[in-house]
């Protein structure tokens, strides 16, 4: 079930705010769980048994290392935990993958399992491994009650998408939370936002970069256009998604983390990775990067660090060699930066470090979004030229004009642009009172303009689903 679909939007979040609010406070976790497991249900019916295993795998690991801590069976029972979730997602996302690659090198004819990729299995995974890691280390109390737990992991605002919520950041809202008005305002507004961001932006440009694919009459241009479409599409599909589940999120009284800060005004690679999906790069910072010694260590230590890291996140994106090489791909550049070129970087005007970091996200989001590594130097040729394509024709020159308006329109909203300005109008109390009036007023006309969208049937995927 998607956030941006009538079924969600009409029949269960009402039914589902509804619940919540009339039943008494020691009721409402019951509630968001029993919702969440049947939001999950309706896409993955026999998997909800997977991810109910999991949750349990790791609450009786929780209480065993709390158990046992300060011995070594306090650290059998972390890893043991550990090797249970990450064979689990290792074996329905990888098994296929590794299967290919040694048919292929052995020359050697092992069938496929062809196993269905279990929706959101990367990202409960990680706050399940997350969990333990806290409770071993005593940054987190270990929750002996099931029911909680199994509501932090399943909770279906960030369930299938993320943001990768540490169970440190709502260990308090498990067990008292406090629910206001403004609170629950606050949140609709934010899903709204998100809601829009995602049928009136990531779909328009997803139909586009569609299209592209399916043209056979390419050109240099149209090569640009795709690229900076698709890294366009990626940035307000994704960030759409995080605004709808920290909203919802805030509607029944959690705080979820940030999971985006406008990546694309970034000067460096170092300082995008720091503003785009915080929540995956803060994962592996503290659970994978610092254990290794992070930057603390020999310069040699610190490259090899750096390539485990963006080995695993590439790999974490999906079985696949594109986004292997497109992790090993932001590896070399962060490397590159830590060892000379970021202090270059910063000497430059901002504008020529700002147009060297969008171009090589560019490119890496065309490797990224590649049908195989063939496709993605092809893709990569293209915007040179090398594909013997000609620079431009009425065909480009068609989409150019179809989509230009909603390509200006995302290029600010990728910016803290509309944010600042109208938060320097606020500052008259005139403007602000027009403000406020206005507010509701666009909440209602995005909703009706997103409903009339979706009930026309248009193109409505969700990108980060398939991880």
């Amino acid at each position: 079930m998607l956030f941006s679909s009538i079924d969600f939007l009409y029949y269960f979040l009402p039914c589902v705010i509804i619940l919540y609010f009339i039943v008494p406070n020691k009721f409402k976790n019951f509630i968001l769980l029993l919702t969440s497991l049947f939001f999950y249900f309706v896409g993955e019916p026999i998997y909800v048994l997977l991810m109910l295993g999991t949750i349990f795998s790791a609450y009786v690991h929780g209480i065993l290392i709390d158990k046992y801590r300060g011995t070594k069976l306090s650290k059998i029972f972390l890893i043991s935990s550990i090797v249970i979730t990450v064979s689990l997602l290792g074996f329905f996302k990888y098994t296929d993958f590794f299967i290919t690659n040694i048919n292929e090198i052995f020359n050697s004819s092992i069938a496929l399992l062809k196993i269905a990729l279990p929706i959101g299995i990367s990202f409960y995974s990680f706050q399940v491994i997350s969990y333990t890691i806290d409770v071993y280390r005593g940054n987190a109390k270990v929750q002996k009650n099931f029911l909680n737990l199994a509501t932090y992991v399943a909770l279906f605002p960030q369930l299938i998408a993320g943001p990768i919520v540490r169970y440190t950041s709502v260990e308090e809202d498990l067990e008292s939370r406090k629910h206001t008005f403004e609170g629950f305002a606050q949140g609709a507004t934010r899903f709204v936002i998100g809601l829009a961001k995602k049928i009136l932006i990531a779909n328009v440009l997803g139909e586009m970069c569609q299209d592209f694919r399916l043209c056979d009459d390419k050109t240099v241009l149209f090569y640009w256009l795709y690229g900076i479409a698709f890294c366009l599409h990626i940035y307000f599909d994704f960030s759409a998604y995080s605004d709808m589940a920290i909203g919802l999120g805030r509607m029944f009284g959690f705080k979820f983390p940030e999971n985006f800060n406008y990546p694309y005004i970034s000067k460096s690679i170092t300082e995008f990775w720091r503003r785009w999906h915080i929540s995956l790069s803060t994962w592996f910072r503290d659970y994978v990067y610092i254990p290794l010694g992070g930057n603390r260590v020999g310069k040699w230590k610190l490259y090899r660090n750096i390539l485990i890291v963006w080995l695993l996140t590439g790999f974490w994106h999906g079985a696949d060699w594109t986004f292997i090489v497109w992790g090993l791909f932001f590896a070399i550049l962060l490397m590159i930066e830590k060892a000379f070129l970021g202090k270059f970087l910063e000497k430059l005007p901002s504008i020529i470090s700002r147009f060297y970091l969008l171009f090589l996200v560019m490119i890496s989001f065309i490797i990224f979004n590649a049908d195989g590594m063939g496709q993605a130097i092809q893709d990569i040729k293209g915007l040179f030229g090398a594909n013997g394509v000609p620079l431009i024709n009425d065909i480009t020159l068609y989409y150019l004009q179809s989509y230009l308006v909603v390509i200006i329109i995302a290029i600010i909203g990728a910016t803290p642009f509309i944010k600042n300005a109208v938060l320097k109008l606020k500052e008259n109390e005139k403007m602000r009172k027009v403000i406020n009036v206005l507010e509701p007023i666009v909440i209602v006309l995005i909703i009706v303009a997103t409903t009339a969208y979706l009930v026309d049937g248009s193109f409505n995927p969700f990108l980060y689903f398939r991880f």
